[in-house]
């Protein structure tokens, strides 16, 4: 593909981009709309444990996106609607570690 077919594909789409319309290396689009809340997570030491309780909390309905920091313990979810305390504390059991609350 040409510069000049990526500049006339990006002007039909509406975007700066290529036909994919995507500007990013990968992440994650944000959502507008949804409930972000932010759990203290105990235990979390490495990139290991954060994916593990990434990928427990990821599989509770309407979880559109989990992100876990293990230096802090933070774990920011996103979902469609509040999120059932007593689910988010199984998942996190279930990953190996504890929910304090949230932060």
């Amino acid at each position: 593909m040409t510069a000049e077919t990526k500049t006339e594909t990006a002007q039909a789409t509406g975007s700066c981009c290529a036909p994919t319309g995507s500007c990013h290396d990968g992440a994650a689009d944000v959502r507008i709309g949804g409930v972000t809340t932010v759990y203290q997570v105990t235990g979390m030491t490495c990139g290991h444990c954060e994916g593990a309780v990434v990928g427990e909390l990821s599989e509770l309905p309407g979880v559109t996106s989990v992100k876990a920091v293990a230096a802090s313990g933070q774990v920011t979810v996103v979902s469609d609607a509040p999120l059932d305390e007593t689910a988010v504390r199984e998942a996190v059991d279930e990953a190996g570690y504890e929910l304090v609350g949230q932060a």
